[in-house]
Parts: structure tokens; sequence; C-alpha cells
């Protein structure tokens, strides 16, 4: 029978009751009533808040600390004191740990929805650097939860209209409530990533297989009445007095194929997932519930106080109110419209309807692409990459074979781990599809190999582990972007500055699980993405992306093979240099394989040639020993193509950021840029150690700052920070949160003082000279190698920008010379927010800006001080600022050299298109 109507206001009124016995399960006990003597010097209306929400004393006198440094930044406050009140104790509560409250009763108490809260957090963040990377993280989780829940309600929502037949006693609306809230409990029980859209969609038609087949058929459309299985027949209504007899019907089968068939075709959904997701995760969800054999519906009122517990203990959203329509979870209507309108094609005479790209039907297409180019593909080697293995002087198959054993029992079980205790089979699932994927382009790189060396023995490269592994890791790494569980649109990657979290499974998670260094998976990509022609251009890009924090992060890690090559590349002697400036301007070749990568370190120009009765190629003994060394001269060690390949790359990615920034900041100093790139360059390829641990953009700014310091240019730290945080996919922890010592970690600032300052000193100065250093040849910037266009954000020519973490104290002017003294950044904050609000709405008000600004009613206030790491003046060797004319002199230039740039694209794409 139908569900027992809930009354709808069960949720709200039952809340705060919940709160203070949920609350236990928490680090601290919370004081439920807060002292009214303690907190006599709060406003009385904080007070009421606080104590309506059920905060501790210790989360009370925090907020309020926050409101009053927000308060005392502020010349108007843009929201009403309320709103501001709730976002600090939301950000006071997360940063302690001390979860009083869940984020729907905080929305709910000041009056707004979800992203409007998110903005208004994240406001306080760009004007003051006050959230921490623990709060960060939690606001990110939750809006990507938000509009997970979001994409999948208004899914649902379309569904049932296909499914429910309309009722006179609106029957059908509170099965469809019924239903909506068992899927929010399923979700939250089977899945630890409550974030995973394809897995959580799967539950969903689950979810709506066990309740139309238990639906009488009045309620039910024709397809889904015709659908259900005829060996059951459906249950009809019963009154309240045949109950009793309606349960000794015989139990139905646990999953009804044919209509959950039905409902996969309906949504474009690949059948055999959805029913491994039914035995492995749904089954026991019912069975907990003591459902999986009842034929009648779930008790509404079970539903509601089950998932409640689990909401209050989750301390996020409701989900039951996106059913309500409920204003906190409500997209402001202009959003709605963009998602929900159908768009048309502009014919004169027709409207022609084209199903919009949704988050889920493009996630859905994705992999039915993904599935569909594998069909040919099996588990096992084809007969032709068979073939090549038995050519080998060493057959690898048994060893490929075992390697993929194990690999799998990892990969399958920490997947297992991070998504949901039951989901170990998805992971196999998963697993399964990066080998067929595995297979595929290793046979695709082989057939190109033979073509191009016209061997096929591959020996070498086929029993090399690192080159099986980093290939399977890079499939893995395909498939897990196309099911968007490896997704860098929604923060997912771990930029540092706290410990990883399991349940993101994001690049480099990857790397982490078969154990591969970053610099070895580097030298797949471009082979894959040239070997896999039927790669979406998403999946490109995230390809890309991967390759992008290798170079500007990741490699750089203290365990990483790079700096052992790096030590035998200046081992030997200065000539033998990583890649001379002299090749900046040549184009970038994109001719090397990953046979060329993996196993010659020799760039082609040094190999000896095989003799004619030896196999030609780079699989071969003979192709990668070194030339014989003269007698009496000092060997030394051939020079690494994955080595050369990996700087040219670097500093093409190095200058594209430079620019950018230098565009943002000195449009009206042309002639410090190729300095700058200069020292830049310099640091990369001699003080290599100075990436050790670090990112790549810390350098840079570090030397921006250098240059302009003495080529005395107004260039304040603070305001290369304030622009940096505009450019596309940065993370405040870059700057924050720099190493400079082993274990210590501080600001920019501090890292220019104490570290690249210091070692760089000597060369710095002779910038002011008059004999400055001869300046290095600025990079060639290529299209993509891939075809695609790359970022949003391009630079005219650019590769993609793609940035990330960091944080530091100062460094005593006593010791140093006068002449060393002018290049210190000491005590410097981020000065009077006249200026750098200025500076944000400029580039805010760019195309390119990727940050969200909500409009919450009005104009956002200028702060009095942008802090960063301390409250002081805005130089320490007690300089002042030039004045607001001169900067706002510099905002012009910027929106006129941005208008530029953004002409000089239009005319590159349209070439493109040419093209």
């Amino acid at each position: 029978m139908p569900p027992k109507k809930r009354n709808s206001g069960t949720t709200q009124s039952k809340e705060l009751k919940s709160a203070e016995s949920a609350s236990t399960d928490k680090k601290e006990s919370p004081k439920l009533t807060l002292s009214a003597k303690k907190h006599r010097d709060k406003d009385a209306e904080f007070v009421t808040l606080c104590k309506s929400l059920h905060v501790t004393d210790l989360v009370c006198d925090r907020a309020w600390t926050l409101w009053k440094t927000v308060q005392d930044s502020m010349n108007e406050i843009a929201d009403s004191e309320k709103r501001v009140w709730g976002a600090c104790l939301f950000v006071s509560g997360a940063d302690m740990d001390v979860a009083c409250f869940t984020l729907t009763q905080v929305l709910k108490a000041v009056s707004l929805n979800v992203m409007q809260f998110v903005d208004l957090v994240r406001k306080l963040d760009v004007n003051m650097d006050t959230i921490s990377t623990k709060v960060n993280s939690a606001l990110t989780r939750l809006e990507k939860k938000y509009n997970v829940t979001l994409a999948l309600y208004q899914r649902f929502e379309k569904t049932c209209k296909k499914i429910f037949a309309l009722v006179s006693d609106d029957q059908e609306r509170e099965t469809m409530r019924s239903c909506w809230t068992m899927f929010l409990l399923a979700k939250g029980r089977a899945l630890q990533m409550e974030d995973d859209l394809v897995i959580s969609f799967q539950l969903l038609l689950c979810t709506l297989e066990s309740f139309i087949k238990r639906c009488p058929p009045d309620l039910l459309q024709p397809l889904y009445k015709s659908a259900i299985s005829k060996v059951q027949s459906p249950p009809t209504r019963t009154s309240r007095r045949n109950q009793s007899k309606a349960k000794f019907r015989p139990p139905e089968p646990e999953v009804d194929l044919q209509l959950l068939k039905t409902l996969c075709e309906e949504n474009e959904c690949n059948a055999e997932e959805v029913k491994n997701v039914y035995q492995t995760s749904f089954s026991t969800f019912l069975d907990s519930l003591d459902f999986s054999r009842s034929s009648d519906f779930p008790q509404a009122n079970d539903l509601n106080q089950q998932y409640e517990e689990h909401y209050l203990k989750s301390r996020d959203i409701d989900g039951r109110l996106f059913f309500d329509g409920d204003e906190t979870v409500l997209l402001p209507k202009v959003e709605i419209s963009q998602v929900e309108r159908t768009p048309k094609k502009n014919l004169p005479d027709e409207d022609v309807l084209i199903p919009p790209q949704t988050p889920i039907r493009a996630a859905m297409t994705s992999i039915q692409q993904l599935r569909g180019d594998l069909t040919s593909s099996g588990d096992q080697p084809s007969t032709n990459l068979a073939t090549y293995f038995k050519n080998c002087t060493v057959d690898p198959t048994q060893a490929v074979l075992k390697r993929l054993e194990t690999l799998g029992q990892a990969f399958s079980q920490r997947f297992g781990q991070a998504v949901g205790p039951r989901c170990v089979v998805l992971g196999w699932q998963r697993f399964k599809l990066g080998v067929r994927l595995y297979y595929k382009v290793m046979e695709a790189m082989l057939k190109s190999e033979e073509k191009r060396l016209s061997v096929q023995n591959f020996s070498k490269l086929l029993n090399d582990s690192t080159f099986h592994t980093s290939l399977l890791a890079c499939a893995l790494e395909v498939v897990m972007a196309t099911y968007g569980e490896s997704s860098f649109k929604t923060g997912g990657y771990n930029h540092g500055g706290g410990d990883p979290v399991e349940t993101d499974v994001c690049f480099p998670w990857i790397l982490d699980v078969v154990n591969l260094a970053a610099f070895d998976f580097y030298k797949v990509i471009e082979s894959f993405i040239k070997a896999e022609p039927t790669l979406s251009k998403d999946i490109v890009k995230h390809l890309e992306t991967c390759e992008n924090l290798i170079m500007e992060r990741i490699a750089w890690r203290t365990d990483s093979p790079l700096f052992e090559l790096l030590t035998q590349e200046h081992e030997g002697g200065a000539a033998e240099q990583v890649e001379t400036p002299a090749s900046f301007s040549q184009p970038l070749q994109h001719n090397h394989t990953a046979a060329d990568l993996y196993l010659s370190p020799m760039r082609p120009g040094l190999r000896v040639l095989p003799s004619p009765d030896s196999p030609a190629t780079p699989s071969s003994q003979a192709a990668s020993q070194p030339p014989a060394q003269p007698a009496g001269q000092t060997p030394h060690h051939p020079k690494s193509n994955s080595l050369s390949l990996f700087y040219k790359k670097l500093y093409r990615l190095a200058y594209t950021r430079l620019k950018i920034l230098c565009s943002y900041l000195l449009s009206s100093h042309p002639e410090l840029e190729p300095i700058i790139w200069t020292l830049f360059q310099h640091t990369l390829q001699h003080e290599h150690e100075l990436m050790r641990d670090r990112h790549l953009d810390q350098l840079m700014m570090s030397a921006m700052y250098a240059i302009c310091k003495v080529k005395s240019v107004d260039l304040r730290f603070k305001t290369i920070v304030t622009a940096y945080k505009n450019m596309p996919n940065t993370n405040q922890e870059t700057f924050k949160h720099v190493l400079i010592t082993e274990g210590h970690y501080d600001s920019i600032i501090v890292f220019y003082n104490q570290v690249f300052m210091q070692k760089l000193k000597t060369n710095i100065l002779q910038y002011a000279s008059t004999r400055p250093p001869t300046l290095s040849p600025i990079p060639q910037i290529p299209r993509s190698p891939y075809k695609f266009p790359n970022s949003p954000l391009r630079v005219p020519g650019s590769n993609n920008v793609y940035i990330s973490p960091l944080k530091s104290p100062r460094m005593s002017p006593g010791i140093m010379t006068p002449r060393s003294r002018m290049l210190v950044s000491i005590g410097e904050s981020f000065g009077l927010s006249n200026r750098f609000q200025k500076i944000n709405q400029m580039v805010n008000s760019s195309d390119r800006s990727f940050k969200r600004t909500l409009d919450l009613g009005s104009t956002p206030k200028p702060l009095k001080r942008l802090r960063f790491d301390v409250d002081g003046q805005d130089e320490a060797d007690g300089s002042k600022s030039g004045g607001d004319s001169t900067l706002i002199q510099k905002l012009a230039e910027m929106s006129s050299t941005r208008n530029r740039m953004q002409e000089q694209k239009m005319k590159e794409d349209a070439e493109s298109r040419k093209e």
C-alpha cells in the first residue's frame, strides 16, 4: 500500500531537538545553554543565535572574535549582521571540528540558500585570507554534495513524471516523497563518497525499481505497468482490514531485471552496472531495513526517522528539502531557468528540441562512449598483442598477467575504502575497463613503433615494469575521470597543506594506489593520447591537467626520480645543461614515444647506430648503450630524453603563467617581463633544489618581486598575491603554506626573504648593474599537441594554466648589507583595502575570471585592510605606497591589455577553426 503521509513540518520541528542528542558524538560535548554572564560583552542577538544553534561557549567566543575582525576590516557590512554571524559560526565550528549544528539549521537561522551562504563564506576568505585549509575543504565538499544532490533530484522529478500516473488523492506524490527519502538514506549508508554522481544515480534507479514493482497498477504509466515481470503480480490496493492477509503473499524476487532494464534504457544507463550496484550495495541496504522480501511499501515515518538520524550525524544538508522546494536549497530563478530550459536550434520555421546537457546526461554519455569504444577489446591480450609478446626475446605475458592481478586487488580494495564498503566489486568493474583500455592502447603504441622502426621485437620495452604500470595507471585515470570520480572541476585535487582524505580519489590518488612516481607517469601521457584518438575532448584536457600538475609540483617531491636524473645530468659539467636556452625559440617537437622516454636515457643524436643484423629499435640492447668513451676522458652520463622533454614543457608552462601574471600587473612595464623570465628560468635550470617540495608559482612570484625591487618598480607582494588569486585554478595554500626548512612552513614573503633571496642574492643584484645578465630567449608557445583548445583562460598561443597551494615568519634586516636589504620584503601585509578591492573588481570583471561573485543584495564594502599574516604597515622597511593615482592608472592599463588579449584570442580561435 502507498506509504503513509508524513507531516511536512516534522523535519524542521525535530532538527534543533535532535541536535542536542546527536552532538554527543562530537569531540567536545557542547554545553547546550550558554552562560549569560560569560557572554555579556557580545551582542544579545548574536548570543540568541548561538543558543538557537546549540553552540559551545568556545565556538561562541571564537565566532565573535572572527566577527570583530570582519567588522574591523570593513567600513560597512554588505550583508546583514546576522548572516555574517552565521558564516562566522560555521567557520569557527569547522575550524575547531566542533559541529553543533547542521548546515541546514544555520541556513534557516540566517535566511540564506546554500550557494549564497557558500559565496558569503568565500567572500570572507577572498577579502581577509582567514579561511583555513580545513574550512575550505569542508566548504568544497558541501558545495559538491549540494550540486550532485540537486542534479539527482532534478532527474528524479523528471523520471517520476514518466513513471507515476496522476490520481485524485495525491498518492503518487506521497509515493515519490518516500522514494526520495529512501534513496537519500540508501546513498548515505552505502557510500562514503556521497558526491559520487554516477553511483548515486545508479542507486536512485535501484530505489525506483523497488518502489515501482510494489505500486498498484493504477498508479503507474503504461510503459512501467507493462515492464513489471509477469512472474510476479503487482500488489493491489488493500483495505486496512485485509492488510494482514496481504502479508502472506509469496515473497517477490529481489530484483526485477526486466523492470530494471526498462529504467536503465529510459535513463541511458548501463543495466549491467546498475544490476551490480543493486546486488552489492542496494540489496544489503534493503536487508538492513528488513525490506528486501516485503511486498509492501516501507513506512514513511520509519524512513524519515532513520534519515533524520543520518542527516544530523553528517551535519550538512537535509536532502528532503529538495522535494519540499525549500528556499534554502533552491537555485536563483535565473540559474534554474538555465538548467531546465531546453535549448532550441535557430531555425526559421520550426523549433527543434535538443536535450539539455545536464550533469547526469553528460556523465552517462561519456560512460557509454567509453564502453562503446572498448566493446571490441577483451579482458585478455588480443591476437595481435599476444603475437608482439611472443616475438620478444623474453615473453612478458606471465609478468603482465601477474602484475594485473596484484594491481587489480590493490585498486579494488582502495576503491572500496574510498567510495564505500560494498563498492569493491564496482572497483573491479572500473579496473576491468581500465585493463581493456590498457591493452588497446598498448597494441596501438606497438603498431606505431613497428611502423616507425620496422621491427617486431620489443622485448626491453615490454619487460619494463614501470612502462606497464604507467600505461595501466593512465588507463585507470581515464576510466575514473569518465565516471566523474577524478575531477578537477570540484576541487578534488589535494593541493597540500593537510592530510590527504581517502574519500578523495582525484589525481594523483591513482599513483599512490599503484605505487608509481609522478615523473614516470608523465612519460606515458602524450603517447597515450596520440595512441587513442577516440578519447573525448574533456578526457584529453583532464590528462593535460594531470601533466601540468606533475610539472608544477608533484614531480618535485623529495622522493621523486627527477632529482636523481638532475644530479646525473649536472655531473657531466656545465656544458651538459638540462635544456639549453638556445632551444627555447625552437618549436616543441611532439615526436617522442613512450619507448624513447622509458628506455633510452640518450637523446636521438647520441644514439649508436645498430649493426644491420640487429634490430634498430630503442627496445634493443644496442640502442640503450652510450657511445664508447675515448681513452683518458672522464665518463659521463648520457643525456635523458625524458628529462629534456620534461624541461622543455616545464619552461613553456612556466613562461605561460608568468606572461598572464605580468599582463595583470606589469602592463605599464613590458620591459620587465623578459628580465623576470630570465631570473625565473635561471632558477629552474641552476637552482632546481629550490623546487624540492615546493610549487612552480612560488618561484614565479618571488622572481617577479625581486626584479621589481631592483628595478625600483613599486609592486608589493600583497599586490602580486591579490592578482595571483584571480588566475584560474589557484589555491591560497600556494602563497600561505610554503616550505621554509624541513618540516617548517610559512608564507610566500618569508620564503622569499629567508630562502629565495638568500640563495639568489648575487644573481638578483646583477640586474641592477650596468652589465646585467644576458636575457634568456622567450620559449615558443605551441598550440596543444593534442589538437584541442586548452583552458578557458588562455593567453594568446599559450598552454593550460593550472596552479595549487602554501604559508610563513619574518627576517631581521639587521644582519643584511645595505645592498641586499633593498631586496627584502619584511613585515608586509596585504595593505589598504581600497586599492586591492579595485584590483579584485577589475580582474573579476573580466571574462577570464572563474571566481563566482554572487550578489547577496548590495555591493561588497571596501576593507580597511586586506590581512595576510601580519597586521602591520605596508612594508617593514618603512616604505609607503605611492598613492592611488598610480594604481588606478595601472588598473586602467590592465583592462586595456586584457581587452587586447581577448581580441587576439578571438582572432586565434578564428584561425584555428579555419585550419
